[in-house]
């Protein structure tokens, strides 16, 4: 075990004593939150020969006697916990993190050993939750494959901040779309208009020298069939993947799959434009199916086989489009269609960085090896497509289509 087995939630010593732990915002009557001080006063009251431990049976018997003030799944837990502690002893660090609520992977390699303790009644198991409990139940089945993680991302979920990066980006997305059909007076292929690709947010070859154009065509979609599945898939498996992981996980992997997308287009199909947040998208949906693939036992969601079903083929829907698109008589000639291989770099992030993102949603990136390893793998990436667009089109004599 690590020197800190970590957190969770923390016990209340007395009536107007510390909150154990700041998970719970259902709670009527939460406890305050108290500083490390105060926990030094409180172990010192389980310690009177200032040894820095106390044995796990005095800390049993601290839960036991405030049982009516925890919640079930948090006193299983911190049980949990106690059992894992092959010494019987906690030392006092391990007792301010667990009262601190800070959680690290060496709690979880201490719960595991008091799994069977923790898992004797599922979550799935819990009666009368309000329809908020349900569905974040329903979002910690959706996206853990662990007991551990699901009774933990429960007791934990304050909804604040909520989703916002999926729901900011999916709302501009839209705005941009009602805009430039307004202004285009056209919704349906908006993308076969002779002014579409006039817009400074596109990605066009001619253009690649603005910067800005690499991420900002995700506002740009070819038409409302293109929108629709895009943003209905975002919705569906981006915001519960950021009410789990955070908008930074979340934001950090979309915004990858986005530039990986044009910069994929830059390299492979060099004469095509780009448009729609497809490559955002798809590391998302792809991320997310390989890790219900890899932890197919432990993921208790319902239906999945059939939600994978769905999934794959929302995602072959729109990907057929997009090449059906990119190979039919342009409306611009010599300008081809917008390229559907945006599709492909969004994947080709889903399932390296994204399977890493979605591993162990508490862990931190910095601490795990096949993080650093494909980040170096996509930063090489976007080094020699970098390189690539300044060098290989006038080595290769290209003919580019016109500016817009």
């Amino acid at each position: 075990m690590g020197e800190h087995p970590s957190p969770g939630p923390a016990v209340a010593a007395c009536a107007e004593a510390e909150r154990i732990e700041e998970l719970e915002p259902e709670a009527e009557e939460p406890l305050p939150a108290a500083p490390e001080d105060h926990w030094k006063v409180l172990f010192d009251q389980f310690d009177p020969g200032n040894t820095g431990f106390i044995s796990t049976g005095k800390f049993r018997s601290l839960l036991e006697s405030h049982s009516s003030e925890l919640d079930p799944h948090k006193r299983e837990v911190l049980l949990a916990l106690a059992d894992s502690q092959a010494d019987g002893q906690i030392c006092y660090q391990n007792f301010v993190n667990l009262m601190s609520n800070k959680r690290s992977n060496s709690f979880r390699q201490a719960i595991l050993q008091g799994n069977r303790r923790l898992c004797s009644k599922a979550l799935l198991e819990e009666k009368g939750l309000n329809l908020s409990q349900r569905l974040i139940r329903h979002v910690a089945y959706e996206t853990l494959p662990r007991e551990i993680d699901r009774k933990w991302y429960y007791d934990s979920y304050t909804c604040c901040p909520p989703p916002w990066f999926m729901i900011t980006v999916t709302l501009l997305e839209v705005a941009f779309f009602l805009y430039n059909g307004v202004s285009l007076d056209q919704f349906v292929l908006q993308v076969t208009h002779p002014r579409y690709l006039k817009n400074a947010l596109v990605y066009h070859p001619q253009l690649r020298a603005q910067a800005w154009r690499y991420l900002t065509y995700i506002f740009m979609h070819a038409g409302v069939e293109h929108l629709g599945l895009n943003v209905v898939l975002q919705l569906l498996v981006g915001v519960p993947l950021e009410m789990v992981h955070g908008a930074t996980r979340i934001g950090l992997l979309y915004v990858a799959g986005v530039v990986a997308g044009s910069l994929a287009v830059s390299v492979a199909d060099m004469t095509a434009p780009v448009v729609g947040s497809s490559g955002g998208v798809y590391a998302l949906v792809s991320a997310h199916l390989a890790n219900i693939v890899m932890n197919w036992s432990g993921m208790k969601c319902q239906f999945k086989l059939l939600r994978m079903a769905v999934g794959l083929i929302c995602m072959s829907m729109e990907f057929g489009r997009a090449v059906w698109l990119r190979f039919h008589p342009s409306a611009y000639p010599p300008c081809p269609h917008p390229s559907f291989v945006a599709h492909l770099g969004g994947v080709a992030v889903g399932i390296t960085l994204g399977v890493v993102v979605l591993r162990n949603y508490e862990q931190r990136l910095q601490d795990q090896w096949l993080w650093w390893i494909f980040a170096t793998m996509y930063a090489i990436f976007v080094l020699f497509a970098i390189f690539w667009n300044i060098f290989a089109y006038t080595l290769l004599d290209l003919k580019l289509p016109p500016p817009p």
